[in-house]
This record gives C-alpha cells, structure tokens and sequence, in this order.
C-alpha cells in the first residue's frame, strides 16, 4: 500500500495578493457618489412598501 504520509500533506500558505488601487477623477467620484445615494433611494422606497407584519416561511 502507498505511504500515507506523503499523500494528505497540506499545501504550502500562499501571501496574500495586494488590492489594486485606481485613481478617479472628482466628477467620476460625485457621480459615482450619486449614484449609491438613488440606489438607496430606492431601496428604502420599496422597503417602505413591503408588509411588516408577514410571518417568515420556512
């Protein structure tokens, strides 16, 4: 039978890779900005509309 030891050993830890950082214009933020402010908008907009008092299901 194959020697065990050598077969389930655990792989070496790898460093973790470094995010990537970007550089945006002042427009490109402000819009960029906006655009998460609606999307909250309209979050909350349909949240408001949805019943409270609907028992979870399973």
């Amino acid at each position: 039978m194959a020697d065990t030891s050598d077969t389930f050993k655990k792989a070496p830890k790898r460093k973790p890779s470094k995010g990537k950082s970007v550089a945006v214009s002042p427009e490109m933020r402000a819009a960029y900005a906006d655009m998460i402010k609606e999307h909250s908008d309209k979050q909350d907009s349909y949240e408001r509309h949805l019943r409270q008092d609907e028992p979870k299901r399973r």
